[in-house]
C-alpha cells in the first residue's frame, strides 16, 4: 500500500511521502516505532502520529503547521531516525518522541506544485499556497474551547493526552534567517543555536519582525509573549491570540517554535547600526504601500471574473489577509507616521533587512495568490496576467539581487532544524530535572539527555 522512492534529503517530501517513509520506519523497528492516526483533516487526510520509545515522559514534534513550510515533515523523520539510533533520547531520558508529521495535509498538497522543485523564488511565489488566518490550525482566535477546525481539535486533544514536557513546532522562513521562539526560557539556547547555525552557513534572523515587541532572551531566540485580545491585523502580525503553543502551558510544558529559512540573506545577522535607519524605513514602508495599491487594483479587476473557479474563497481569503495588514505595517513602519502606542524600538541594521523582506513577502504571496486565481479561471479578461508576472518577476529579482536570497538545499535545512529542536529538548529535559523553588524534583538527574556534538 505504501510507496516511497523519495531521495534522502534532496527535496521535501509530500504528504503522501511522509506517511510512506513513516510506516517504513515503523516496519524497520517494530518494537520502537509506532504509527497512529491522530485526527483526520477537512479534506479526510489522516493526521499521522509517528512514535519513538516507550518511555514515560512525552515530547510533542509538529509538523507543517504552515502549509508553505514543508521542512518540518523531513524534519521530523530525522529526529525519529535519530531516537531509533540513539538510546539517549529515548530510555536513556525515560522520553516518548510522538511526531505529528504534518497538521496541515490539505495545504501542503496545493504547494506540490512547487514542492518537487526546481527550487527557484518565481516558481515558489507562483505556486504558493497559505490559507487564511481563521483556516491555520495553530491559531485559537475564539479560544481553545470554541476551536472548530478538525486539525486544531486533533492537536488540542494531544496536549491534553500526553501533557508534553516539551512542544515544538516546526516551521520554516521562505527569506531571511533562522530563529526561535519560545513559551518558556531555555538558557543557553542562543549560544548552541549560534554554533549549530555558523557550523551548517545558515544566518541567524537578529531581528524577525513578528518579534518586534517581543523580549529577546539572546540573539536569535525570543520570547512569545502571553496571548492578549487584539483586532485581526494585530493577531495576524504578532501571534496576540490564543494558540496551540501556549494551550499546553498549565502542564508546564515548553513550546519552542524553530524557524528554518530556505533561502537565506546574510544581512538579517547584521547586529551594527544602520547608517540611515529613517531613510530605509521610508523606502521600505512606502514601497509597501505603493506595492499594496497595485494589488488591491489588480484584485478589484480579478474579482469578478474568479468566482466560478473551484475553491476561489481559499484562495480570496489570504489575499484579503494580506491586504488588511499592508497600511497598518506601513504606518507603523514609517518614520514620518507619528507613533502611536507601540512605537518601532531601537533596530539594528538586521532589523531594517527583516522588515524590507517582511513587505516584500506580503507584496509576492498576494501576487502569486491573485496568478493563481487567474490561470485557474482558464481566461483573463480583465489582462492581469502579465502585469502579476512582471510583478513577481521583479520582486523576486529584487530578493536575489537586492536582499542577496540564495537557496539552501532541503538536507542543510533540515540538519539545522534538527539539531536545534535537539538542543531545546536537551535544555528542556535539565530545565525539568532541576529541583523547583518548592524543593520537588522534575523529572530527576537521570532525564537530562547528554551534550550533541555538532
Amino acid at each position: 500500500m505504501w510507496r516511497c522512492a523519495l531521495p534522502p534529503l534532496l527535496r521535501y517530501p509530500t504528504v503522501d511521502e511522509l506517511g510512506a517513509r513513516a510506516a517504513a520506519l515503523v516496519a524497520r523497528h517494530p518494537g520502537n516505532a509506532r504509527l497512529r492516526r491522530a485526527g483526520l483533516s477537512r479534506a479526510g487526510t489522516p493526521l499521522w502520529l509517528l512514535c519513538v520509545g516507550h518511555g514515560s515522559r512525552q515530547a510533542l514534534v509538529v509538523a507543517g503547521p504552515h502549509a508553505n513550510e514543508p521542512v518540518g515533515g523531513a524534519t521530523a523523520l530525522r529526529l525519529a531516525e535519530r531516537a531509533l539510533a540513539d538510546p539517549r533520547l529515548t530510555e536513556g531520558a525515560d522520553v516518548t518522541w510522538n511526531l505529528l508529521l504534518c497538521l496541515d495535509p490539505d495545504g501542503l498538497r496545493r504547494n506540490e506544485g512547487w514542492l518537487r522543485g526546481p527550487y527557484t523564488l518565481d516558481r515558489y511565489f507562483r505556486n504558493f499556497f497559505r490559507p487564511g488566518f481563521l483556516e491555520q490550525p495553530e491559531w485559537l482566535p475564539d479560544g481553545a474551547a470554541a476551536a472548530a477546525l478538525p486539525e486544531t481539535r486533533a492537536l488540542l486533544d494531544l496536549h491534553d493526552e500526553l501533557r508534553p514536557v516539551f512542544q515544538c513546532s516546526l516551521h520554516g522562513v521562505d527569506v531571511g534567517g533562522g530563529f526561535v521562539e519560545l513559551t518558556r526560557d531555555l538558557p543557553g539556547l542562543a549560544r548552541r543555536v549560534a554554533r549549530i547555525a555558523a557550523g551548517l552557513g545558515i544566518p541567524r534572523e537578529l531581528g524577525p519582525y513578528d518579534t518586534l515587541y517581543w523580549p529577546n532572551l539572546g540573539p536569535a531566540v525570543y520570547r512569545i509573549p502571553p496571548p492578549s485580545r487584539g483586532d485581526l491585523a494585530a493577531a495576524i502580525t504578532e501571534a496576540a491570540v490564543e494558540s496551540t503553543w501556549y494551550h499546553p502551558h498549565r502542564y508546564g510544558t515548553v513550546t519552542a517554535v524553530v524557524e528554518a529559512p530556505m533561502w537565506g540573506v546574510a544581512a538579517v545577522e547584521d547586529d551594527s547600526p544602520p547608517v540611515d535607519g529613517s531613510g530605509i524605513l521610508r523606502t521600505v514602508s512606502h514601497g509597501l504601500r505603493g506595492d499594496a495599491r497595485l494589488l488591491e487594483v489588480l484584485l478589484a479587476r480579478i474579482r469578478p471574473y474568479v468566482s466560478a473557479v473551484p475553491d476561489a474563497a481559499r484562495l480570496l481569503a489570504p489575499v484579503e489577509d494580506y491586504l488588511l495588514v499592508c497600511p497598518g505595517l506601513a504606518d507603523t513602519w514609517d518614520p514620518d507616521v507619528p507613533d502611536g502606542a507601540r512605537p518601532l524600538p531601537l533596530l539594528s541594521t538586521g532589523h531594517l533587512a527583516a522588515l524590507r523582506i517582511a513587505g516584500r513577502r506580503l507584496a509576492l504571496r498576494t501576487a502569486g495568490l491573485l496568478h493563481q486565481l487567474v490561470t485557474r479561471a482558464g481566461i483573463d479578461p480583465a489582462g492581469a496576467l502579465p502585469e502579476l508576472d512582471r510583478l513577481i518577476d521583479e520582486w523576486c529579482a529584487d530578493y536575489r539581487d537586492g536582499c542577496g536570497a540564495r537557496w539552501i538545499p532541503v538536507a542543510r535545512q533540515v540538519e539545522y532544524q534538527s539539531r536545534v529542536v535537539l538542543a531545546a529538548f536537551d535544555l528542556a529535559a535539565r530545565r525539568a530535572s532541576a529541583p523547583s523553588r518548592s524543593g520537588e524534583s522534575g523529572w530527576g538527574t537521570e532525564a537530562a539527555v547528554p551534550m550533541h556534538r555538532e
